[in-house]
């Protein structure tokens, strides 16, 4: 649904609202009731982006992603998590609970945050104001515009979380960190820190001086450790459980970039993410055996890989993942990137620091989370086998390396623990750095962004079309035209 159809909608049904008062469907509701689904939504993390980030491959059919070969997008975020997050803000104005105010421009940061990675240029200022403005056939931002808006916003929530702090406020219905306004200001701030790195190619986004901001940010309260990362813990209960418990696999397997990375590197995180091939299991392999694994090639038909499959010859997802009704919590953001983020901007001459040591305490705060959740697996990720681990040849950090191979390390780190947690991050992370590498076909490069949806070419034809002109030239709406943020 696009926004100038969740507009006429509204529209249409105002002058039934009298006679249409479904009791079952309240239109005012308190913010606590509202908070929680936000929460899950934002925090929740799935398969998406793993079959473009080279983790995984499909052996029962063509997979799109795989091959770079996606077209369109959608611009569902607008329809359903960000007039969500609206919805909480129109509650908490009409509660007077002014508390929500920090978590509302959070969230309205993160989405717009990844929709503008995804597409460019977006609808922000005039976006979710159908309802309201009756203004149904929003205008698309410059992208540096919604990053300045983002930005402004995470500074707003920043602020306004502050204040809650001092006063000891307590945010009701608020599942990640308990009401804990002080937390969430942490969260708040390590977020701004993702997205000026994430601007890295800028020195200026509009009055926004990257590199400087991200020193008087670095300044402020952040995450200090795993205990404080921005996380949803799952319970077993239906609609509360881990999102990939009893998830049909069907045809998803291991790809050999990712298990290669991680077995050349002697990367025992590798045990936790994926199984001993069958061939492996069945010579008696044990699983700390790097050898016992083996991925499918990415950049072959799948036919190929399915071979890979009957020969058993090919490492399954580990099945902790789905048959632990609990899980591990997913990850919005947490201290091991934070440590990664600040790692790399020591390394580009943002602000003063040991990039060696935050790069080593973020690989063992990696360790040591999956140690607390990784169950029976947790006994290859103990704070020894981290300091092994950092002594790994092409782990190791040496103050003679380049800045770019010290860059390169760090993104490695940052990507090899966002199985079933990156989402589509990794593959950003690609486009700005160059780092990891990803196999492609020749005739199908690495995209950039995706195409509009033909939802908003439909109903907001002209806006579309204005927006697709100034950042690429008219009818240059591709996956392989290059938005703002990468040039």
């Amino acid at each position: 649904m696009t926004l100038a159809i969740v507009g006429a909608l509204c529209c249409s049904c105002t002058s039934f609202d009298e006679i249409n008062n479904n009791p079952n469907d309240p239109s005012e509701v308190s913010p606590k009731l509202i908070l929680p689904n936000i929460c899950e939504s934002a925090f929740s993390r799935g398969t998406g982006g793993m079959y473009a980030d080279k983790m995984v491959v499909q052996t029962d059919g063509h997979n799109a992603e795989q091959f770079y070969e996606w077209n369109r997008g959608s611009f569902s975020t607008y329809d359903s998590e960000l007039l969500q997050v609206t919805k909480l803000k129109e509650e908490s104005d009409r509660t007077g609970e002014v508390i929500y105010d920090g978590l509302y421009h959070f969230f309205r940061a993160y989405y717009f945050y990844n929709l503008t990675l995804k597409f460019g240029d977006i609808p922000y200022s005039e976006s979710l104001a159908g309802e309201s403005k009756g203004q149904f056939t929003p205008k698309y931002d410059s992208q540096e515009n919604v990053f300045v808006g983002i930005l402004d916003e995470l500074k707003e929530s920043n602020d306004e979380l502050a204040q809650a702090a001092v006063k000891n406020e307590t945010i009701d219905g608020d599942i990640i960190y308990n009401g804990n306004a002080g937390k969430w200001q942490k969260l708040v701030n390590s977020f701004r820190l993702k997205v000026l790195m994430t601007l890295s190619h800028k020195g200026q986004v509009g009055s926004h001086n990257v590199k400087q901001e991200f020193l008087q940010i670095a300044g402020l309260p952040l995450i200090t450790n795993n205990s404080e990362n921005g996380q949803l813990s799952y319970i077993d209960q239906e609609g509360n459980r881990y999102p990939q418990f009893n998830a049909q696999w069907s045809g998803f397997y291991m790809d050999k970039t990712f298990i290669d990375r991680l077995a050349e590197r002697k990367d025992p995180r590798l045990f936790l993410y994926a199984l001993p091939t069958n061939e492996a299991a069945n010579a008696g392999k044990k699983v700390t055996d790097f050898s016992a694994y083996a991925g499918g090639d990415p950049t072959v038909p799948y036919g190929e890989n399915k071979n890979l499959v009957g020969d058993g010859k090919i490492s399954q997802i580990n099945s902790r993942y789905r048959t632990n009704p609990t899980g591990e919590p997913t990850i919005l953001m947490g201290y091991a990137e934070l440590q990664q983020i600040l790692a790399e901007a020591v390394v580009r001459g943002w602000i003063q620091g040991d990039a060696k040591q935050y790069y080593e305490n973020g690989v063992k705060a990696s360790f040591d989370w999956y140690h607390t959740y990784a169950g029976d697996y947790s006994q290859y990720v103990t704070d020894e086998a981290a300091s092994a681990y950092l002594q790994g040849d092409k782990v190791k950090w040496d103050d003679q390396l380049s800045n770019e191979q010290k860059i390169e390390r760090i993104i490695f780190q940052k990507y090899c623990v966002s199985f079933f947690q990156g989402g589509w991050d990794p593959f950003f992370e690609h486009l700005r750095t160059g780092y990891p590498e990803f196999a492609h076909l020749a005739d199908n490069p690495i995209p950039y962004r995706w195409m509009y949806p033909d939802t908003e070419n439909k109903y907001n034809t002209q806006n579309v079309e204005e927006a697709v002109k100034s950042q690429f030239g008219e009818n240059n709406d591709k996956i392989t035209a290059m938005p703002w943020w990468l040039k």
